[in-house]
């Protein structure tokens, strides 16, 4: 029997989910934004049914995904609670919304996952972390919700107080990423190569760098150590790196999502 999955929000977190689900003919798409034209073109592509309202697609589907800003839940989950039953599934991408108040938003009437995507899902990259700790969420239920990410990156079943590790590491980590490429584009930049070489450049370095750490059997300090040779010019950066602690504000900024995290899930 084919399972009915509406999308509540379809942005670009709920559009990328719903393009990689698209392919599955056991798998029926329904969709409600607020943004009917993007809905629409978005529709055409995947073939998923628009709905009028919330209500109306929580009323037709199986799994209902919640892929709203944090401060819309409440409302949304509010006004499609009567169409909710055990039989119905909320999984949301929210952030910071905890499980317990997931269900209370939802007056207790259906099982809840949670689960917190990263940005590079969008080019089917990401990692999602999966909470299924709600005991009322079946086998058939948790086993599909972890397969529903799949098409988009890699999956790790989460308890909920891993949540705001993950976060701070994770779902926080595109950012400092992207951080640290701005900052080695400005470098060579500053040493005169053009930026449009500079740009392309570093971001090659970037992703060859990844596809490494991915394939060798080596350990990532190993693979730091090959080109780090004894007097050379890569251990003077990485020496200067130590010595103005790098490594260890890395740590604390980490330490910092996860504790806004954590600060966010007790609101």
């Amino acid at each position: 029997m084919n399972k009915k999955v509406g999308f509540i929000g379809t942005g670009n977190m709920g559009a990328a989910i719903i393009k990689g689900m698209a392919e599955d003919k056991n798998i029926n798409l329904l969709g409600f934004d607020l943004n009917k034209t993007s809905l629409g073109l978005l529709a055409e592509e995947t073939g998923l049914t628009q709905t009028d309202t919330a209500r109306d697609l929580a009323k037709e589907s199986d799994y209902i995904v919640l892929c709203v800003k944090p401060q819309h839940a409440g409302p949304v989950l509010e006004e499609i609670a009567p169409e909710l039953n055990e039989s119905k599934c909320l999984v949301s991408i929210a952030a910071g919304l905890t499980v317990s108040t997931l269900k209370d938003f939802s007056e207790n009437r259906c099982s809840v996952v949670r689960v917190m995507p990263s940005t590079p899902a969008l080019v089917n990259a990401g990692v999602f972390a999966v909470c299924i700790d709600d005991s009322h969420i079946t086998d058939d239920q948790a086993s599909f919700t972890r397969e529903m990410f799949k098409p988009l990156g890699d999956v790790y079943t989460l308890a909920e107080n891993q949540f705001d590790a993950f976060t701070g590491v994770i779902g926080s980590g595109p950012a400092y990423v992207f951080y640290f490429i701005e900052a080695m584009i400005e470098s060579a930049v500053e040493l005169g190569l053009p930026r449009e070489n500079a740009t392309a450049m570093v971001k090659k370095l970037f992703e060859g760098s990844t596809k490494l750490a991915q394939e060798s059997k080596l350990h990532v300090s190993q693979l730091r150590e090959m080109v780090t040779s004894p007097g050379g010019t890569t251990v003077q950066a990485l020496i200067h790196l130590d010595r103005t602690a790098t490594r260890a504000n890395i740590i604390d900024a980490v330490r910092k999502s996860y504790e806004r995290s954590a600060e966010l899930g007790k609101k």
